[in-house]
């Protein structure tokens, strides 16, 4: 999917420029939210003026939890493919539709099924943990679904003599093995094209800047950016860190769409995005930025594109990630429960 974000769609954007300039598009939103009785996921990633829209504004794991309790016909998802194919899985019945179908993830498209099941068929006892920012095809060939927020936990919760097979994210599982004292663990070799970009001396120059700055970091980024980081965190442990921190300037080191929460939740503190090599704007997800306000009100208007799943291929990837809420939700004996 991720390729797909670089090539034009004539369609949409002819659909796209014959929207009356007259129409204001929060307002044909709300309506058609309510006319359809539908629900709006959004992740942080989005641009404000979605995220301030949306009945639902989380990092992965909140925008999955939420999918798994919905009961509303339509789930209308800003956020990337295989955020609402977890939707989709989670909530069958529903209409789940996205703003741009070409909204990818270098993660997911770095990691295709059949490489990956070749793969895990190498290391036949080990326990397969994989990030959800996987396709759906992934998560079926998976033990366990986890988000940057508890994939540590999760291996902690694991016997020790149990042998760990983690991916697609190698930052991530390098993150988790240290956090866990997890040295064996074998992981698939995938970076986020936002995460890895960072520039850990740009880092260091801009601390430099903002003495009294603390850089917090997403475990997606390389060691270098995260070892100079005070905090390494989940997006949502992210914003709930420069919530609750005395500190008031802070370095971001994830995808800036992230900020406006915090800004929100933090008024009057100072938050640096932090600077992509060569100090460009790489680190916004060309991916979570196709969508925007006019996309949206189109697929709310059309109800297209809209994501399906076959019913087999939700049956194999819903078992592994009703064991990560499961176990969210505080029942650790869910991971190696058939």
């Amino acid at each position: 999917m991720a390729e797909l974000a670089h090539i034009p769609d004539p369609r949409l954007d002819r659909r796209v420029a014959a929207i009356d300039a007259r129409l204001d598009l929060f307002e044909e939103i709300a309506r058609l939210r309510e006319e359809r009785d539908a629900i709006l996921l959004a992740h942080y990633y989005q641009e404000s003026e979605i995220q301030d829209l949306a009945d639902v504004v989380g990092d992965s794991l909140a925008l999955a939890q939420a999918a798994a309790k919905v009961q509303k016909p339509v789930i209308a998802f800003a956020g990337v493919h295989f955020m609402a194919e977890t939707a989709k899985i989670l909530s069958p019945d529903s209409t789940v539709v996205v703003p741009d179908m070409r909204a990818g993830c270098s993660l997911a498209d770095g990691c295709p099924a059949d490489q990956f099941a070749a793969f895990v068929a190498k290391y036949p006892d080990h326990y397969v943990i994989s990030y959800v920012n996987s396709s759906a095809e992934v998560k079926a060939l998976s033990d366990v679904i986890c988000t940057s927020s508890n994939a540590a936990k999760i291996v902690q919760a694991l016997p020790r003599e149990q042998k760990i097979l983690f991916a697609p994210d190698r930052y991530l599982a390098r993150w988790v093995m240290k956090q866990s004292g997890r040295d064996d663990i074998v992981f698939w070799p995938g970076t986020c094209i936002v995460h890895e970009i960072f520039s850990a001396q740009e880092i260091a120059k801009l601390a430099t800047e903002h003495p009294a700055a603390e850089i917090i970091a997403h475990p997606e980024c390389d060691d270098p950016v995260l070892s100079q980081a005070a905090f390494v965190g989940s997006t949502s442990a992210l914003i709930e860190h420069v919530v609750t921190s005395d500190c008031r300037e802070f370095i971001v080191a994830t995808e800036p769409g992230v900020i406006h929460q915090m800004e929100k939740r933090a008024p009057g503190k100072l938050l640096i995005p932090a600077p992509a090599q060569g100090n460009c704007a790489c680190n916004e997800c060309p991916h979570m930025r196709l969508n925007t306000l006019e996309k949206l009100y189109l697929c709310l208007r059309d109800l297209e594109p809209a994501l399906e799943v076959s019913p087999e291929l939700r049956a194999r990837a819903l078992k592994p990630i009703e064991r990560m809420l499961a176990f969210s939700a505080g029942d650790t004996g869910a991971l190696l429960r058939d």
